[in-house]
């Protein structure tokens, strides 16, 4: 007896945490797949099983919007969860990542998992709970030469929304039938992140915080194998790799194989179990930003997953066939490709480091150098974002006349870049993603794509640039002088206003209650040509402010802003600093309106934009209270893209009508000046496409290449600009726009266009069909028109696309304070 304690008790010991660990029905006390998990039971969950089994470790990373947790879960056989910083750094120094020299005996791959990155596609989270557990009980075998870390959920505050908003309303238990209200989620839907905007488009731009905070883990491991679980329509069977053409073509062969090797291996499951899938379609591998292109960018094997289901499809939702789609049947499949990917990764971990490493060792790439060159705001910006991807930069030594391709012009030519321009090595460390990102136009093998086919860097950020395989002689970028104090007796304080930067400095000072001024011409003081629209605060009209000189410093310190003091307001040329050509810049109220019908995404660019980048306060407004007592506190209304339906009555009588006529503004984004259109009280005209000849017969099996000549997919145009227009203040004479579709617009009479496509405008980048080209020829980009005392701003073209598109921004600052 007492040897057989003896023994117990060493049972007991040795399997303590294990025999400890609850499987998620256990723990959740129902049945995965018989209701969805919030959010902060699923991190129970995890933290239980990370601390109740020898193989895993929980790793928080962060907090969303909404504050809600972001975390990882890393598996590992338990000695490598015991050293696994070492781990990982001997993982990195196999593809020279991290200095020293590789154990090339420690034999492991790495694997990534993520799920839930679009909140109400919220299966995966279920299917991820079930995974992590068969991965640390029944097969936990294949750990033994694998670290795999799984992202239980990249978007909790979509899914929170998602799975409260479907309690709330579902019937008990549930409604299968598709018309039921269960099925139709409430704007904005739980999609997106907090601002609404989609967490899978924005790996390579950074713009959420959720993508700000995962990236440096994920770099730090650089896995081999990412895989993002998606959902997509009810009636869709699950799609898995390999994906379809247009594949980027840093994409490698090997890439290409793997994903045909993985998949085949998912078809043995799917097809023993009967479960419908395809492959090779929908999905391509081309636009850098989502969960399998920025990985396979980075030289890993990325796939979506997509299971049939979405924000439809509820506990339960009967498809075309009369069946019913289950959370349980949907999670199964996620669970099972899940364990597939997992299976073989150990099967081939020594292929994997192989051509990992060939992968990173591979420097054949287009073009040596990449050199940007302008306004230092944008160009420490851009810094900022390949910092953040850890792509070396440095700057050039000298000014140097380049040969190569230039950007704005398409064109092989020499071009003069000033000393201390910016230079990204396009041959070196990360060049295949550096490829992808910034090289002049894409090479796409298929004009139906998934996404846009065009967002080169230096057009996002409005730069001068060459791509280019000269020799050039270049040196570490050096730290900013600390900025000098400003002088407390000067007559005025002076900085530009050509950058997203100069724009959060007029916010913050206007929020400071200091007043400010532009002016409408140039003029030359204190030695310095101001530019139209350059900002100036007057000590005179800021008396009441105690130590002006002071407060003006510590914004410019945080903006990052060079503030010239200046000793007097006489100007050697153009308008002094007291004429009636410096304009004062109003503390304008700002609302932004939604209806039903308002795009989410533009929503949430425009809501983003002015809290969490310009920093100025934005009043949100549904379109059934745009009232006369509502308007009075408002100064200016932004429209998202979206269709508002009558909110200008066509005797130009209603309140929103009598608002715009006192002197209110409206700025208008996208498919929201369809409002404005053949409206009286409007003069914006829709262009209309020539017709062809109707009678022309085009094969059925053709009409999807027919109709992509009528569409545009993301491509990047050259707009001629008018510099002295209000709108265009820190432009000069030409703007790189990307437009993301083929709408377009007669240009506006009296001075109100403020820039345009020129007569047979071409895109310099991505895919245009001839026809949607051809209807863009004299077309408004920018435009203002006067109406009574006020006016509206028509942007037909967005400015804040998914927030990367950097150099459009001012466009809106100065529709807002112009």
């Amino acid at each position: 007896m007492k040897n057989l304690h003896a023994f117990l008790l060493s049972l007991y010991f040795f399997f303590p945490l294990q025999a400890q660990l609850k499987s998620p029905d256990d723990f959740l006390g129902y049945p995965l797949g018989s209701q969805f998990t919030r959010h902060h039971q699923v991190v129970d969950y995890v933290k239980h099983l990370a601390e109740n089994s020898t193989h895993a470790q929980y790793i928080p990373y962060g907090k969303t919007y909404e504050n809600r947790s972001l975390q990882l879960v890393v598996l590992a056989r338990p000695d490598r969860l015991n050293d696994l910083e070492n781990v990982r750094k001997n993982h990195l120094r196999k593809i020279g990542y991290e200095a020293g020299t590789p154990n090339t005996s420690e034999e492991i791959a790495v694997v990534w998992l993520s799920y839930n990155v679009h909140g109400n596609e919220s299966t995966s989270t279920e299917a991820a709970m079930k995974t992590l557990y068969a991965l640390v009980t029944e097969k936990k075998e294949w750990l033994s030469n694998l670290v795999v870390i799984v992202d239980p959920c990249i978007n909790p505050d979509g899914r929170d929304r998602y799975v409260n908003w479907y309690n709330q309303v579902k019937s008990t238990p549930f409604d299968s039938n598709p018309v039921a209200n269960e099925h139709y989620e409430d704007w904005p839907g739980g999609r997106y992140n907090h601002y609404y905007h989609d967490l899978n488009r924005d790996w390579a731009w950074l713009s959420q915080i959720e993508s700000q905070q995962r990236l440096p883990f994920y770099l730090s491991w650089m896995p081999q194998i990412h895989v993002d679980f998606h959902e997509q329509g009810v009636n869709s069977p699950y799609y898995f790799a390999p994906a379809v053409e247009p594949y980027h073509e840093v994409v490698t062969d090997f890439q290409r194989e793997f994903q045909i090797t993985i998949g085949k291996n998912h078809a043995k499951y799917f097809d023993a179990a009967g479960w419908r899938y395809f492959t090779k379609e929908v999905f391509d591998l081309l636009y850098p930003g989502y969960g399998d292109t920025y990985p396979m960018f980075n030289g890993a094997i990325g796939m979506t997953y997509e299971q049939g289901g979405s924000g439809r499809a509820g506990l339960s939702i009967r498809n075309e066939l009369g069946d019913n789609l289950t959370l349980s049947d949907r999670l199964e499949h996620h669970h099972i490709s899940g364990l597939s990917t997992v299976e073989v990764a150990h099967q081939n971990v020594k292929q994997l480091n192989v051509e990992f490493k060939k992968f990173h060792a591979t420097t054949n790439r287009k073009y040596a150098t990449y050199i940007l060159d302008g306004n230092p705001d944008k160009l420490k910006s851009l810094k900022r974002l390949l910092d953040a991807h850890q792509i070396p930069s440095k700057v050039l030594a000298k000014k140097t006349a380049i040969k190569g391709i230039d950007y704005a012009s398409q064109k092989s030519k020499t071009v003069s870049m000033n000393a201390n321009a910016l230079v990204v090595e396009g041959k070196g460390k990360k060049s295949a993603l550096v490829q992808a990102l910034f090289e002049p136009t894409t090479y796409y093998s298929d004009s139906l794509t998934y996404d846009i086919t065009a967002w080169s860097i230096p057009y996002a950020y409005g730069l001068k640039a060459v791509a280019s395989n000269q020799k050039i002689e270049i040196k570490t970028m050096g730290q900013d002088p600390p900025p000098s104090a400003l002088p407390k007796d000067a007559y005025a304080y002076a900085t530009e206003r050509k950058s997203l930067s100069d724009g959060r400095f007029l916010s913050a000072l206007i929020k400071a209650g200091i007043r400010v001024f532009y002016n409408e011409v140039p003029l030359t003081n204190g030695g310095k040509r101001w530019s139209e629209g350059s900002l100036f605060i007057l000590k005179g009209e800021n008396r009441n402010i105690p130590n002006l000189s002071e407060k003006i410093a510590e914004i410019a310190q945080k903006t990052g802003q060079n503030v010239i003091a200046l000793s007097t307001g006489f100007s050697d040329q153009g308008p002094d600093l007291g004429s009636n050509q410096m304009q004062f810049i109003k503390n304008k109220t700002l609302g932004i309106v939604k209806s039903d019908n308002t795009s989410p995404i533009n929503y949430g660019e425009v809501w983003h934009f002015f809290e969490q980048q310009l920093n100025y306060p934005l009043t949100q407004l549904s379109d059934t209270r745009l009232n006369e007592r509502v308007l009075r506190d408002v100064d200016v209304l932004i429209l998202p893209q979206g269709y508002y339906g009558n909110l200008f009555d066509h005797e130009g009588s209603n309140a929103l009508s009598q608002w715009v006529k006192r002197g209110g503004r409206i700025i208008a984004i996208g498919s929201a000046l369809k409002m404005f259109d053949d409206h009286p009280m409007f003069s914006l005209v829709q262009k209309s496409p020539k017709e062809e000849d109707s009678a022309k017969q085009i094969p059925y099996a053709e009409q999807e290449r027919e109709d992509i000549r009528s569409v545009i997919y993301g491509s990047i145009y050259k707009a001629t600009v008018d510099p002295t227009h209000p709108l265009a203040t820190g432009y000069g004479n030409y703007y790189h726009t990307l437009k993301t579709n083929a709408t377009a617009y007669d240009l506006l009479s009296y001075n109100g266009t403020a820039a345009y496509l020129d007569k047979n405008s071409q895109p310099l980048a991505g895919f245009s069909g001839d026809k949607a080209i051809q209807n863009q020829s004299r077309s408004l980009l920018f435009g203002m028109e006067k109406i009574g005392n006020g006016s509206v701003v028509y942007f037909v073209d967005n400015p804040l696309y998914r927030n990367f598109w950097e150099n459009g921004k001012l466009w809106l600052v100065n529709a807002i304070f112009n």
